[in-house]
């Protein structure tokens, strides 16, 4: 069982002006039951574990999957559901939270930098580097109370911001030009919808326990935040490094195109599995005949 979902209507390359305001937090759903959302991500799986099994084997291409969120949108849930099929040898996921003393004694692209993938992998970045001009840029007293700039740095918060646009940029572009390409997702979950999951979460026992009250205090700068994801996008959106607005108030709708953009990019690379030549032709034949050699008599 297949669906094509067509994903333009998610896609911000920098083409055209990017308004939040102007996008859906929920579409018309792209399953007609339970049943057949689970046979549809699971083709999905299928399809994406191959291709990057080929991407794997052709070792010319990495992947970098950013995804980016309020809380509750369902970033966990999603990576889990979408990429759990995948070979772990060519899938790792890293999870970006408050940064270390460490990581503050080095640039602010250092902790991501270490994780980078290695060609014929796939990097996926739960939150990221985009913190820097999101959750930073929402709370600019982080930078002068824990990023240790130089004073002279920090006086002009509008063109830090411009330069970190920039950077973010530059970086994601010097990737694409080294066969590292780069996507990024941006779940769009409706206030009233993270609300009642919010909620829900309170009321679960087995996620209540780590519940605190930061997590709800947020909410109040939902608008400041709204704010900054749509300069962030604007800024960086790219044709080869685009964004894609995922609607996100239906964590089985949004899993499915994001499902769809990750196949469609990885159709998109020239890889192919390895040819061999005619030398490699007679070695692999020469070891069908010692294993037929090793198995005599059994």
């Amino acid at each position: 069982m297949s669906v094509q979902i067509k994903v333009k209507p998610f896609l911000q390359d920098g083409s055209e002006k990017f308004k939040i305001k102007n996008c859906e937090t929920k579409v018309k759903d792209f399953y007609s039951d339970e049943s057949e959302y689970e046979q549809l991500i699971a083709s999905y799986r299928t399809k994406i574990d191959a291709l990057q099994s080929k991407m794997y084997a052709h070792n010319k291409f990495g992947l970098v999957l950013v995804f980016q969120a309020m809380d509750a949108a369902g970033k966990d849930s999603t990576i889990k559901h979408v990429l759990s099929g995948i070979n772990p040898h060519g899938v790792k996921v890293f999870t970006f939270k408050r940064p270390s003393e460490t990581e503050l004694d080095h640039d602010y692209l250092w902790r991501t930098n270490q994780t980078l993938p290695e060609r014929g992998t796939i990097a996926i970045y739960n939150r990221s580097y985009y913190e820097e001009v999101l959750v930073v840029k929402v709370h600019p007293e982080i930078i002068k109370n824990y990023q240790k700039l130089p004073i002279e740095y920090t006086e002009d918060m509008e063109k830090l911001w411009e330069k970190r646009y920039d950077d973010i940029a530059n970086m994601e572009k010097y990737l694409t030009t080294n066969g590292i390409h780069v996507v990024k997702f941006f779940l769009n979950v409706s206030k009233k919808e993270q609300g009642m999951r919010l909620k829900e979460r309170i009321l679960d026992e087995t996620k209540n326990w780590k519940f605190e009250e930061g997590d709800i205090k947020e909410r109040t700068f939902w608008n400041q935040y709204m704010d900054a994801y749509e300069q962030c996008i604007n800024a960086t959106a790219s044709e080869k490094c685009p964004w894609y607005v995922i609607p996100a108030d239906d964590k089985k709708n949004m899993r499915l195109i994001i499902s769809q953009i990750i196949q469609e990019k990885l159709e998109s690379l020239s890889i192919e599995y390895p040819k061999p030549d005619a030398e490699r032709q007679t070695e692999l034949q020469k070891f069908i005949e010692i294993i037929n050699e090793q198995d005599k008599g059994l």
